[in-house]
């Protein structure tokens, strides 16, 4: 059985740091990509940055020079670090594995990141 389970959450004044960990448990054959979602009280789930296959990155406009993901194969863990955190930055962040031909989705059970001003 798959698990994804987020660590590293919590409450940090603006400008502040925090870095995310996700540890992917069980076995997940033909990953296409990692990463981390954000979902703001009455906000659509978006894209804050993700790694593919081959290691190239994406990240969401908003976050650019701010946030830098990794990925660790061999410990199976997705880290988010986080610098120069904004209030706007206030969200639940989601740890996602995307694997197969369909593009199917894993997802953790998320973890508050509040950024206060």
């Amino acid at each position: 059985q798959v698990q994804l389970v987020e660590s590293g959450g919590g409450l940090v004044q603006a400008g502040g740091s925090l870095r995310l960990s996700c540890v992917v448990s069980g076995a997940i054959f033909s990953i296409n990509s990692m990463g981390w979602y954000r979902q703001a009280p009455g906000k659509q789930r978006e894209l804050v940055a993700s790694i593919l296959r081959d290691r190239t990155t994406n990240y969401a406009d908003s976050v650019k020079g701010r946030f830098t993901i990794s990925r660790d194969v061999a410990k199976n863990t997705v880290d988010l670090q986080m610098k120069s955190l904004e209030p706007e930055d206030t969200a639940v962040y989601y740890c996602n594995v995307r694997y197969g031909l369909l593009s199917r989705d894993y997802w953790g059970q998320g973890t508050q990141v509040t950024v206060s001003s």
